[in-house]
């Protein structure tokens, strides 16, 4: 009987781990890619600029609201 009891704390225990270290990771990058955004103003520019184009200021905006309105 000690055995499953052991059995049955050590499934217990590692299924906690996962969800614990799963939710952790999850609101890390969360956090990090809301500090730190994959591609800002200054790289649409330049990624613009690189294609051949010059993006006028009103371009590069409308860029940015879409990329936003697709992350939330």
């Amino acid at each position: 009987m000690e055995l499953w009891l052991a059995i049955t704390l050590i499934v217990v225990a590692l299924a906690a781990g996962v969800a614990i270290g799963f939710f952790a990771a999850r609101q890390y990058m969360m956090k990090y890619l809301k500090d730190n955004p994959p591609v800002n103003e200054q790289m649409l520019r330049m990624m613009m600029a690189q294609m051949g184009r010059k993006p006028s200021e009103k371009q590069v905006k409308q860029m940015m609201n879409q990329m936003n309105k697709m992350q939330k």
